[in-house]
């Protein structure tokens, strides 16, 4: 049976403990707020700068897990893989291992 977490669109009282994730996301921007509003400056395109700090160390983190197997590690993202060679060439993540052994 795959592992596979189904997020519910609303949080409720439960949420920290049904998706980590989501409550360690929500205090490093709660955080990154409160830094940049003491600093006087204005938040801006948070959300394209939310995706370009998170997505390279979640492709390291799963090439990782696989042994830098990339098919198998494009279908853990849910990434064709075509896409997934891109986002490595965008990375410089391109020179691993293509193997795949599954």
């Amino acid at each position: 049976m795959a592992a596979t977490m189904h997020y519910i669109l609303k949080p409720n009282d439960d949420s920290a403990s049904t998706f980590p994730l989501r409550e360690v996301v929500k205090k490093r921007v709660q955080q990154y707020y409160k830094n940049i509003s003491q600093e006087g400056e204005v938040p801006e395109d948070v959300y394209q700068l939310i995706m370009e700090e998170t997505e390279w160390p979640m492709i390291e983190a799963t090439m990782e897990f696989t042994g830098h197997n990339q098919s198998r590690s494009a279908r853990i993202l849910g990434l064709n893989r075509g896409t997934f060679r891109k986002k490595l060439e965008l990375y410089s993540m391109d020179g691993v291992s293509d193997d795949d052994n599954t």
